[in-house]
């Protein structure tokens, strides 16, 4: 196989297409390209452009069928991050904030605003980040999407402007210094009353957002706990998403019962996460928060789910120390852990989405040591026809570790699902038939910061058992405990 780097082959777009219909898409054929001092080679442009493509030796459809299924070669090309010293200024990101109930502010971060007939994508953080979080997402994705990524309630930026509780040392004019934490007061303040920060909290304020700032349906995608939000909100409101795009999602959230779904059980639970802290939960949150918002702990986490050292995750950290300071944080995290649970599993929400035909997209990391990509394939067995990318070597957050492959992967879905069904998903460039029967793999490689990297991606198919996927998480954790390479 021979690689011709991309900056030597022309920027087209154009394809030819069969003139004979799948049975479910249309796949474009391949072209073939002369190029001066190279042997006859065979391009493959995706999804109407030249977002990534296979360079290799001209081949018959039969032969790199066949070839494909006994080994996986080629070498998929694309693009790296916008970058303004090659011509390529990446979009401009816009702070924001919108009131949602008195007191509570929702932070918010926006791109690609002057693309106006674009689809609009709208991005959930995870766990104890941000919209920050999505940088990489904003700044590339909003050359060609509307773009938006948003704090949750009690997270990030989105942390409450005053203090939800009093105490009776206020009344007697206690000073500040002596107040280090807000929430940890006796009395609830009317605009906090029953404020918790929970799921069901978390999928009203998406829909708020929607609604009211983006204005129409949209393509929404989460990591961790913001997948589980995405899927919750598009169950409960699948007539807003386009499509979700699940990023390692905790498929497990709240683990006290919820007030609506279980009445009778919750009353067994005597604070259900709301302000202000019982005296015994005040005790315990102070003496975990001191462990885990010391900036050492923090670096020790990143360090445990970016699989890829040397990413820079300078600016992560530092945003995420920078908030652990604000006087919310604590009671505030406290709230998050100790809140009931959704009124919909994860499960249910998954069979909910199925019912209602809403188009899942997974892209999970290989190397996720919290969100293993088995409970990823536990989704693909339950909705098979669901395209899921597993990427190696990739942790828990993706899209933030390998931003140029997630990017390609949801440039090439959006365009799969805007064009029903016409445009190729990535990495198909042959036949659907050969990714329903099973899995297609390839070495993804990109430019940054001047040097190539290189990752493995794998499409699994809608026949991929699941047993296979579970055999094949627990021989590639062994390999890595005990030496040798992954599988």
């Amino acid at each position: 196989m021979e690689i011709i780097s991309f900056n030597f082959v022309p920027q087209c777009s154009v394809v030819t297409w069969s003139g004979e219909l799948a049975t479910k898409r249309l796949v474009p054929n391949r072209s073939s390209l002369f190029l001066s001092g190279f042997r006859k080679s065979r391009f493959v442009i995706r999804n109407g452009n030249s977002d990534g493509y296979v360079v290799g030796e001209n081949e018959d459809v039969g032969t790199i069928s066949r070839r494909r299924r006994e080994s996986s070669t080629s070498k998929v090309l694309i693009p790296g991050l916008p970058d303004e010293s090659n011509g390529e200024p990446p979009a401009r990101i816009s702070h924001s904030h919108c009131e949602w109930r008195p007191k509570l502010r929702v932070h918010y971060e926006k791109s690609g605003c002057a693309n106006v007939e674009a689809p609009a994508v709208l991005f959930l953080p995870g766990f104890g980040v941000g919209s920050f979080h999505y940088e990489k997402q904003l700044t590339d994705l909003g050359r060609d999407y509307r773009v938006w990524a948003i704090d949750f309630l009690g997270q990030g930026l989105s942390l409450p402007t005053e203090d939800p509780t009093t105490t009776v040392a206020e009344e007697t004019g206690a000073s500040e210094d002596e107040k280090p934490f807000w929430g940890f007061g006796d009395k609830t303040e009317p605009w906090a009353d029953q404020l918790v920060f929970s799921l069901d909290l978390w999928r009203d304020q998406v829909q708020y957002f929607v609604e009211e700032v983006i204005g129409e349906p949209v393509y929404i995608a989460g990591n961790s706990l913001g997948g589980y939000v995405a899927l919750y909100f598009a169950a409960t409101h699948p007539h807003l998403v386009k499509g979700v795009t699940l990023l390692n999602a905790t498929p497990f959230w709240g683990f006290f019962p919820n007030p609506v779904r279980s009445p009778k059980l919750a009353r067994l639970f005597p604070w259900p996460g709301a302000f202000p802290l019982p005296a015994r939960v005040k005790k315990i949150t102070e003496l975990v928060w001191q462990k885990i918002s010391d900036p050492e702990s923090i670096a020790e986490i990143l360090k445990q789910v970016y699989t890829d050292h040397s990413t820079n995750v300078d600016k992560v950290f530092s945003r995420i120390v920078e908030i652990t300071q604000h006087p919310a944080a604590a009671a505030s995290f406290a709230s998050i852990m100790l809140a009931p649970g959704g009124q919909l599993s994860f499960s249910e929400a998954l069979s909910r989405c199925k019912e209602n035909n809403v188009q899942i997209c997974l892209m999970y990391g290989r190397e996720d040591p919290w969100v293993s990509p088995m409970w990823g394939k536990k989704i693909k067995k339950e909705i098979p026809t669901a395209p899921y990318y597993e990427i190696s070597p990739a942790g828990h957050c993706p899209h933030d570790e390998v931003p140029e492959v997630v990017n390609y992967l949801m440039r090439g879905w959006i365009k799969h699902v805007e064009s029903g069904g016409f445009e190729a998903l990535p990495l198909l460039d042959d036949s659907e038939e050969i990714w329903e029967e099973s899995s297609i793999g390839r070495e993804i490689e990109f430019p940054r910061d001047g040097w190539k990297k290189a990752v493995k991606l794998l499409l699994y198919g809608s026949n991929y058992s699941f047993w296979s996927g579970v055999r094949d998480s627990f021989k590639s954790s062994f390999t890595r405990v005990f030496g040798g390479k992954s599988a």
